[in-house]
């Protein structure tokens, strides 16, 4: 079995185990692992945010350009600086390190929802990357008060 096809079947079965790392990577390029991912059930049924940690291991940076996923019509990156929220077109994953998304920062935002999700609930998220494969994702819908590490 080839590294890359060991990758791919162990991303198959973080997913069929329902754990939210997954995994995406190529020799010489970008090695990426998705964990922490949870989307706070909103309190509106228009829109939802997300987060979740990307790590590279590899050797190139990677951009994160978008996201998809069957609840939304419409997934968009945002940064957040000086308490102003903006959309952006892609998030660097560096290589050697991580992009986080997470409450108060940088995060996904998910409008035009097929329905309100809630808690217990999980979501699937395709994320895209320029120079690396798509990583499927399961992401579970946390209480609306969630923070990680309570």
């Amino acid at each position: 079995m080839t590294g890359s096809l060991r990758r791919i079947t162990a991303a198959a079965a973080l997913v069929l185990l329902g754990s939210t790392a997954a995994c995406s990577g190529s020799p010489d390029g970008p090695e990426l692992e998705v964990r922490g991912a949870y989307i706070p059930q909103p309190a509106l049924g228009d829109m939802a945010a997300g987060y979740f940690t990307v790590t590279n291991t590899g050797d190139r940076d990677a951009r994160l350009t978008s996201v998809t996923s069957d609840l939304s019509g419409d997934v968009t990156l945002h940064s957040t600086e000086d308490n102003r929220m903006r959309r952006v077109t892609s998030f660097t994953v560096p290589a050697g390190g991580r992009l986080t998304l997470a409450l108060g920062g940088n995060h996904l935002m998910l409008t035009d929802l097929a329905h309100k999700p809630v808690a217990g609930e999980r979501i699937a998220l395709r994320l895209h990357f320029d120079d690396a494969d798509a990583i499927d994702v399961r992401v579970p819908v946390k209480p609306a008060g969630y923070r990680p590490g309570d």
